[in-house]
């Protein structure tokens, strides 16, 4: 399932208690270009090289001049500066797409970068390998060095989250929202919805436990005076009658005579121990099946419709 939306950063200098460090790798920097060859432009700060992709640029650029970018390191363990600065940075929370896992490793990001995707270390994700994003998922990450002078990338919290939360509306209630999981606890499943809001799945409200950084699609089932919204991603009755119909219809198929000795007169004691559900999901289903001229039914029980030509 993909998630159009309006991509917002965050800027961890405003929220409270943030500390910026300075680093040359994973941030704006300008550096005087120095030399040049068909494919790229080098350029150095302080002793280091850096090259520049010309395929990139809209004008050339002028030996002796400078040069501002993102600075990083590439797959090739070469020093690079892009002018398409990506949204995620240090200090700067974005949005980006699972690309790969590693299993002793994390999970690759793209944030932008032609040629560099980063890690999320195994140890920000859950200690069940199954809850691992998977490719396509989305993270919020921002960036951090370590005392490599490697980048990493690093989850958002919620109190970095809190510095963009829109807080729900009370007529939410019953509505369809596209949400994303961020964090993952005993207690249930945090995530945030495509306008940011906050949200909450209970166990209870979910047939399995979304993964971190997987899109969902959940039913608003309350909102919390603090604007939090309470979700389920199980289906409305209305919603599991075609699976209960389509077992139905897959039953006379493969009946012989097309037809099953059950009628909404039928025990239901008997309706539960041949088709494992209530009498009145049968009623619903066979209900759904005639609707659809699917089946006709009597006091006998129910009859596939043949199709034309069989």
């Amino acid at each position: 399932m993909l998630w159009h939306r309006t991509y917002r950063t965050i800027d961890a200098a405003d929220v409270k208690g943030w500390r910026k460090m300075t680093h040359k790798l994973g941030d704006v920097i300008t550096a005087k270009v120095t030399d040049e060859n068909d494919r790229y432009y080098y350029a150095q700060i302080d002793g280091e090289t850096y090259e520049i992709d010309k395929s990139e640029l809209k004008k050339p650029l002028s030996i002796g001049g400078l040069v501002s970018g993102f600075a990083y390191e590439n797959e090739k363990h070469q020093l690079q500066i892009t002018k398409n600065l990506p949204e995620v940075r240090l200090g700067h929370y974005a949005w980006g797409t699972v690309t790969d896992i590693r299993r002793d490793l994390g999970v690759f990001v793209d944030i932008g970068l032609p040629n560099k995707d980063v890690v999320v270390s195994l140890d920000e994700l859950p200690t069940i390998k199954e809850l691992w994003p998977q490719r396509g998922d989305k993270l919020m990450i921002t960036l951090r060095i370590d005392k490599k002078d490697r980048l990493w990338g690093e989850l958002v919290t919620s109190d970095i989250l809190q510095a963009v939360r829109i807080p729900a509306k009370p007529d939410m209630h019953n509505k369809q929202v596209q949400a994303t999981a961020y964090r993952l606890k005993k207690v249930g499943t945090l995530v945030v919805t495509s306008d940011y809001n906050f949200g909450f799945i209970h166990p209870d409200e979910r047939q399995r436990e979304p993964r971190l950084g997987e899109v969902v699609s959940a039913r608003v089932i309350g909102v919390r005076p603090d604007g939090v919204l309470n979700l389920s991603l199980r289906p409305r009755a209305y919603e599991a009658i075609p699976e209960d119909a389509q077992m139905l219809l897959t039953l006379l198929e493969r009946s012989t005579t097309h037809s099953l000795p059950f009628t909404d007169k039928s025990d239901p004691k008997a309706i539960k121990k041949y088709f494992g559900m209530s009498k009145s999901q049968f009623k619903r289903a066979v209900g759904r099946l005639y609707k659809e001229r699917r089946i006709t039914q009597n006091e006998n029980g129910l009859f596939l419709v043949e199709s034309e030509g069989e």
